[in-house]
């Protein structure tokens, strides 16, 4: 008689690793965009890989080129030219303002660059402006002219550093309701400026005096790192009836920004700060909503398991 055939133990096979299976799904991290409504996914290299593309080195070069303005800034303060020290901070808001977007238009989003990013908002919008103000105004009260200094691009990277702590979490009432928590870093370096802007174009020595300009610096580092809503403008939903309008409005301040750029900028700045109260109010209103939306919501469970 033959024998039986043996049988072999059955063995699990590993599972077939797929050609991208050393692309892991993560959150993008401190910055694809503050203001975003939705979280954005991205791919992270692993350990192994070879590095970042050539597109997406794209993004993150205007990134550095936003630090490199930021860091000019300064270079131009030390030389007192206070006009070029601003402009270089200015330019620098403007590539932080569409880095991001180009990252995702592109679908170059990476790890390195949120880190970057992150780390050029604080030089570019707290240190930078810290030292120009100084140099410009605050050295003349060294001691607390310097505290206030400090407390600004202190408040900074700090802001900067609980977003990239929350941007993990599920749990953020401000974002899902289309707000910012806090002043963003960029905005917070333009209305810093705002005493220069009003001394360049009216001369009047009251703003260029130690302690106004450290007394409107540590408002505006307190504005950052508070805990309240601000209006995101990614979130605005302008009705169909005003676009046009608005479209309109958009080109006839950039030719104020182009013929009048001190004035307008101090524009803006007065705009936006008259904008914090309606945020607040606004949100108010949201956060009552849901709260009588979730207490009707516990009521009627609780009748259902009565």
């Amino acid at each position: 008689m033959s024998k039986p055939p043996v049988r072999r133990p059955a063995t699990k096979r590993a599972p077939r690793k797929l050609p991208g299976a050393r692309f892991l799904a993560a959150r993008l991290g401190p910055k694809a965009a503050e203001d975003e409504d939705e979280d954005v996914m991205l791919p992270i290299r692993g350990s192994g890989s070879g590095g970042l593309t050539l597109r997406a080195m794209v993004p993150n070069a205007i990134t550095a080129a936003a630090l490199c303005a930021g860091l000019t800034g300064i270079r131009f303060a030390i030389d007192g030219e206070w006009s070029y020290a601003i402009l270089s901070v200015v330019l620098a808001g403007v590539l932080d303002g569409i880095d991001g977007r180009i990252a995702r238009l592109l679908n170059a989003q990476s790890r390195f660059g949120a880190e970057l990013d992150s780390l050029a908002d604080s030089l570019s919008f707290g240190v930078a402006p810290a030292l120009i103000l100084f140099l410009w105004s605050l050295q003349d009260w060294p001691r607390f002219g310097w505290f206030a200094a400090l407390a600004f691009a202190i408040s900074c990277a700090l802001r900067l550093a609980r977003f990239n702590a929350r941007i993990d979490m599920d749990d953020q009432p401000h974002k899902s309701a289309g707000f910012l928590t806090g002043v963003p870093a960029p905005v917070g370096a333009g209305l810093a400026f705002t005493p220069f802007y009003l001394w360049n174009e009216t001369g009047i020595a009251f703003f260029r005096e130690p302690v106004v300009t450290a007394v409107w610096l540590s408002v505006i580092a307190v504005l950052m790192i508070s805990n309240m809503a601000t209006i995101s403008w990614a979130s605005l939903r302008p009705r169909k009836a005003i676009r046009l309008w608005l479209l309109a409005f958009a080109a006839m301040a950039f030719a104020a920004l182009l013929l009048e750029p001190w004035w307008t900028l101090s524009a803006i700045c007065v705009t936006y700060l008259g904008l914090v109260p309606y945020g607040l109010v606004k949100y108010g209103r949201i956060k009552r909503r849901r709260a009588q939306e979730q207490a009707a919501a516990a009521a009627s469970a609780s009748d259902a398991t009565a």
